[in-house]
């Protein structure tokens, strides 16, 4: 799921742990890690919440 490369590229890209991430998003980090590892996809709000924190559009996140 490019979901996955496109969540995990711009956190590492901006120097944040899973840990850092999450709280932002207020999520556990496991939910993060699994997002992250394309073993769930995350929900409309939580994605809302990953581009805000990650500071990129929707649509870079799940093209």
């Amino acid at each position: 799921m490019k979901i996955a490369k496109n969540v995990r590229r711009p956190r590492e890209k901006r120097g944040m742990t899973q840990e850092a991430l999450a709280a932002k998003v207020d999520i556990h980090r496991v939910y993060l890690a699994k997002i992250e590892t394309a073993v769930k996809a995350p929900s409309l709000d939580v994605l809302e919440k990953l581009t805000k924190a990650l500071k990129v559009k929707v649509g870079e996140l799940v093209e």
